[in-house]
This record gives C-alpha cells, sequence and structure tokens, in this order.
C-alpha cells in the first residue's frame, strides 16, 4: 500500500467536492484532500459508512468534512447538493467525479431499462455535477475537474457492457468539457484506473487467481490499493500541473 506524503500548499482551504467519496476510491480521496487542509464536501447515497467517514476525520482534519446525503440518479438533488456544499465552503474549486457502480451483466439479458439505469449513475452525473458547480468556479476565476474513468473499456471485458461505455463516455465528455470550460480557467482531466482493491472488488470478484493474473500483467507487481488514486488526484487537482487539461491518467500498475 503507498503512502500520499506530497503536500499541495494551493489546496490548503480549497472548497473541493467529491462525488461517491463515502467508501473505497472515494473514501480514499476524501481522506487525501482533508490531509492538504481542503474544505472538503462529499456526495454518497450510502450513509452509515459516509457519516462513519466524516466522523473519523473530523478530530483529525483542519476542516471535518461535510457529507451530503444524495442519489445521483436525482438530477434536481444534485443541483441541491451542490448549492449545500458551496453553501458551507463556498464555490467549489475542485471537483471529482468519482461515483461508479460497475455491476457485471450479460449483454444478452440487458434491457433499455438497465442501460438507462446504469448510465444514470455511472455516466450522466459526471456531466450534471460539472454544470451545477460551473457557474461557481467560473465566477471564483478557475477550478479544475477530475473525472475517475476505468482501464476497463479498453481492455476488451466482455462482462459489463453498459459500464464500458459510459466510462469511454466519460472520456469524450473529459475532453468536450475541458474544450469549453479551459477559457474560463478551468482545466478537466480524467483518471483511469486499474483493478483497485476495494473492499466491493474483494467481497464480489477477486479471487486469488484472478489477482495474480492481473498482478502478472503490471509491471509494477503487487495490488492497487485505493489509496494509490489519491496522488495522481492531488496532482490533477493542484496548481502543479497547471497547463494540463482534456488528458487521461493511467494509473493502472504499467498493464496499459
Amino acid at each position: 500500500m503507498s503512502e500520499q506524503t506530497a503536500t499541495f500548499p494551493d489546496l490548503k482551504d480549497k472548497a473541493v467536492l467529491i462525488t461517491g467519496g463515502g467508501s473505497g476510491i472515494g473514501a480514499a480521496l476524501t481522506e487525501g484532500f482533508a490531509a492538504q487542509g481542503a474544505r472538503v464536501a462529499f456526495i454518497d447515497i450510502a450513509e452509515a459508512p459516509s457519516r462513519a467517514l466524516a466522523d473519523r476525520l473530523a478530530g483529525t482534519s483542519r476542516h471535518a468534512p461535510l457529507f451530503i446525503h444524495t442519489d445521483l440518479k436525482d438530477l434536481e438533488a444534485i443541483s441541491r447538493a451542490v448549492a449545500q456544499a458551496e453553501a458551507a465552503h463556498g464555490p467549489t474549486r475542485v471537483l471529482v467525479n468519482n461515483a461508479a457502480l460497475d455491476d457485471r451483466h450479460e449483454l444478452l439479458d440487458m434491457t433499455g431499462e438497465y442501460w438507462d439505469e446504469n448510465h444514470a449513475i455511472n455516466l450522466r452525473p459526471v456531466a450534471f455535477t460539472a454544470k451545477a458547480v460551473a457557474p461557481g468556479m467560473i465566477a471564483a476565476g478557475g477550478g479544475t475537474i477530475v473525472n475517475f474513468t476505468s482501464t476497463s473499456y479498453m481492455l476488451n471485458i466482455g462482462s459489463m457492457p453498459a459500464y464500458t461505455a459510459a466510462k469511454a463516455g466519460i472520456v469524450g465528455l473529459t475532453k468536450g468539457l475541458a474544450g469549453r470550460l479551459g477559457p474560463d480557467g478551468i482545466r478537466v482531466n480524467a483518471i483511469a484506473p486499474g483493478w483497485v482493491m476495494t473492499e466491493r472488488q474483494k467481497e464480489l470478484w477477486v479471487t486469488e487467481e484472478g489477482l495474480a493474473a492481473m498482478i502478472d500483467r503490471q509491471c509494477l507487481k503487487r495490488a492497487i490499493e485505493p489509496e494509490d488514486m489519491v496522488g495522481p488526484c492531488l496532482f490533477l487537482a493542484s496548481g502543479a500541473s497547471a497547463m494540463i487539461t482534456a488528458q487521461v491518467l493511467i494509473a493502472d500498475g504499467g498493464m496499459m
């Protein structure tokens, strides 16, 4: 497991909003930004782990993270959540679109309703959360957006076609947002993680043989942990990446 040791002074006291920030990669990101002294608000639908995370970080962070319980399938709820975060912390200067649901599903059984539901979780909120924060970010003079995609859409994986389509769509959306918002001083990039060993992955899909096969394909011979995504995200959110936009950073241990 990696330990995030770099400090990005420009993130101190900055208003950060993270979707899906209550567990897995999102929880590592929430903790990572809080450790930089940022004013972190995070959105999640899972109430118990999110409140536990917020409570745990409240006593150790410069600013206690704000948990906002929200269903990202509800576009009006997204707008309300952004308004709540900005009422507490001021205009969002860093948005991290991390929330996702990578359920496996069979192409031949897939329905239109399932496709729409999947994209209402995995793709649509990325666009509409960016839309919701954009006016405040523009008025504040700029900011950064980091969208989490996945290497899964690059690997011809056949067990989640709606999910991989959504993750590919995030790359196109990232580039489109970068083109639209760049003149307003807003940078938009994406991170494509490899197979990250979250508790959900370990409970549902990780086997000893499957993990060994994945590590064998990586240049770096260890499992990827949620904390490994923190450094890349902090870098893209900070001024250290000042002239980087419309890009996809692959963080997969060198498999691709």
